[in-house]
């Protein structure tokens, strides 16, 4: 049988050709608004940290950025997040929510929980989120929405289970 031989690929070398950018550089016009809303369990999938990286590359781009969780999407701001001690990394990336929530609001992005879904779904008190994230009744969870869609804002929505 034929084969094939060609040299590995070494680290450091480009697979694709990760250029030209086709789009314009988009930045926000003063007062542009952003919303992700996030309905998903942490860990189950990549939707978490993605919409978590696209969360910070909107606040770098200029945007006012609200990043909402609820359902399970409260988990991703839990304070006691670690193995075998808090802040320790029990896996490569147990830690990447927290510290991509912590960049977030650093750089003046503001992340909200619903109160809901943490008390009754998860049993989780206000003082187990991670600092700087806001607690938030379960009926502003609608109505969050509902001001940046009258804002004009860009909103982008993920529900998985």
């Amino acid at each position: 049988m034929a084969m094939v031989s060609i040299p590995p690929i070494a680290a450091g070398e480009e697979i694709v050709n990760h250029g030209p950018k086709i789009f314009d550089d988009i930045k926000a016009n003063p007062g542009e608004k952003a919303l992700i809303t996030m309905h998903t369990v942490p860990f189950e999938g990549s939707v978490g940290l993605i919409n978590m990286l696209t969360a910070t590359r909107l606040v770098r781009k200029g945007y006012d950025l609200t990043l909402l969780l609820y359902g399970p999407g409260v988990l991703m701001a839990a304070a006691t997040r670690g193995f075998p001690k808090v802040g320790d990394d029990g896996f490569a990336g147990n830690t990447a929510y927290n510290k991509q929530l912590g960049v977030i609001m650093k750089e003046g992005g503001k992340v909200l929980a619903c109160r809901f879904a943490m008390a009754a779904l998860y049993g989780m008190r206000e003082t187990d989120l991670l600092p700087g994230v806001q607690p938030i009744h379960p009926l502003d969870v609608l109505d969050c929405i509902l001001v940046h869609q009258r804002a004009g804002a860009l909103i982008i929505s993920t529900w998985t289970v």
